[in-house]
C-alpha cells in the first residue's frame, strides 16, 4: 500500500495520527507499545521527511452563515498560465489551486463569506487573467464527502 517505505512502528503512528492528530505521544505510545519519547522522536522523523506535512483545523465553510464555496475549471493560454496561477495564488479568498490534465488546466477552490465577495472575485480576479479561454464556475450546495490528505 501507501505506506510500504515505513516500518510497522511508523505506519501505526500515523494510523492512529490519521484518527486524531491531536492524541498525545504518551497515548500513542500506549497504544503502540513504546514509550512516549520514542514516539515523539518517530514523529519529528516523519515532519522532517516531509511525510507528516501538517496538522491543521478544517472549518466547513457551509456551517458559516453566508458562506459561499466554489470550485472553477480555468483553461488559459500555455504561455499566460504560470502568470495566471500567481494571480490566483495571491487572492485570500481562493483556498487550493490544483494544476490538472485536460482542456481546463486548473481546478480552483474559494471561499467566500459572502454571494457579493464571490461576485467580486469573479469580476476583478477570474475574468482578467491574462490569456483565459475559458472558465466554469459550481458552487457548492452541500458535502457528501471530504477526504483530506492520504487515508489508509
Amino acid at each position: 500500500m501507501f505506506l510500504e517505505g515505513l516500518d510497522e512502528l511508523d505506519q501505526k503512528i500515523i494510523q492512529i495520527l490519521i484518527g486524531n492528530a491531536r492524541i498525545s505521544y504518551s497515548e500513542i505510545g500506549e497504544k503502540i507499545g513504546i514509550s512516549r519519547v520514542a514516539v515523539k522522536a518517530r514523529i519529528s522523523a516523519l515532519e522532517q521527511r516531509g511525510i507528516i506535512e501538517e496538522y491543521t483545523t478544517i472549518i466547513n465553510p457551509q456551517k458559516i452563515s453566508g458562506a459561499v464555496s466554489c470550485y472553477f475549471e480555468i483553461e488559459t493560454q500555455p504561455d499566460t498560465f504560470l502568470q495566471a496561477v500567481e494571480i490566483l495564488n495571491e487572492n485570500e479568498t481562493i483556498t487550493q489551486i490544483y494544476r490538472v490534465t485536460g482542456k481546463n488546466r486548473l481546478h480552483v477552490h474559494a471561499v467566500a463569506s459572502s454571494n457579493e465577495e464571490m461576485e467580486a472575485l469573479i469580476q476583478q480576479v477570474i475574468d482578467p487573467l491574462p490569456g483565459l479561454l475559458s472558465c466554469s464556475c459550481n458552487i457548492i450546495l452541500s458535502r457528501i464527502k471530504d477526504i483530506k490528505g492520504l487515508r489508509l
